[in-house]
């Protein structure tokens, strides 16, 4: 067994020949060396350890900022092709406008062209109501005659009221049609049946060919677009030659009420 009280001899036991100091002392440098080994051995590694982790660093840095430069090159790229389609698809938009612009220019052109020559249509037709007006009296003042023409005018009553009757039902439907075409909600195939409805009415009803009612009801069909605006309730502001034409065509019928009533008196006489 060890001896307790005798110890085995270690590196750093003092100089079992009782050296002191000075020059006889160089023996107990084992115990430097004993500290000295360590702390070198932990100087090396904490050298090797910050040189890797600057590496790791520098690696992991030059990494970032590649992926950055990446990520940053596609979202330039992403903006100037967006950018580009949108530039396109706006060049584009404006184009159609511009179209339509001139579209809507021709439309108000054409209908500002049709009413002056429905304007003076209807001052022509006022003309001839006028001397017809005139004939009428001279010949109501020429007594027998004049009860010739009386008779011929009554008997031209019932047609005229039939004649005003239709126009005033066409105008009922002219304004539904407009409203059709002007509503947000109705369906398109809503309006053009109403257009074929009455299309097909004016080629049957005898007062439609006498007015010409097919040709007038298409030419309003595609020249009158006058909506008024999204606020307005009351139906009759929609529309524009739609009204030159009804009241071109009650005109009409006045005159013809007229001019009838003066063929008969001189198929009499």
């Amino acid at each position: 067994m060890n001896n307790l009280n005798d110890p085995p001899r270690w590196n750093i036991q003092p100089d079992p020949r009782g050296r002191g100091a000075g020059a006889g002392a160089g023996d107990g440098s084992q115990w430097n060396y004993a500290l000295l080994v360590p702390m070198l051995g932990l100087a090396a590694f904490r050298w090797i350890w910050t040189r890797e982790s600057q590496r790791e660093i520098q690696k992991v840095q030059a990494q970032y900022h590649k992926d950055v430069s990446t990520i940053k090159s596609e979202m330039e790229a992403r903006y100037r092709e967006t950018l580009t389609e949108r530039r396109r698809a706006a060049a584009v938009l404006e184009l159609e406008l511009e179209k339509e612009r001139q579209r809507v220019k021709g439309y108000r052109q054409a209908l500002i062209s049709q009413s002056q020559q429905l304007m003076e249509e209807r001052k022509q037709l006022q003309q001839e109501r006028e001397a017809l007006e005139e004939d009428k009296q001279r010949l109501v003042q020429s007594g027998a005659a004049g009860a010739v023409l009386h008779d011929a005018l009554e008997k031209e009553n019932d047609w005229y009221r039939r004649a005003s009757d239709a126009l005033k039902e066409l105008e009922l439907q002219l304004v539904e049609r407009q409203n059709a075409f002007c509503s947000l909600v109705l369906p398109r195939e809503r309006r053009l049946e109403m257009e074929k409805n009455m299309l097909l009415k004016a080629v049957k009803e005898p007062i439609g060919a006498e007015l010409n009612l097919e040709a007038d009801l298409k030419d309003i069909f595609k020249k009158d677009k006058h909506c008024a605006d999204l606020l307005n309730m009351d139906k009759r502001k929609n529309g524009s030659l739609m009204w030159v034409y009804l009241k071109y065509w009650q005109l009409q019928v006045s005159v013809h009420k007229h001019k009838r009533a003066e063929d008969a008196l001189l198929r009499h006489h």
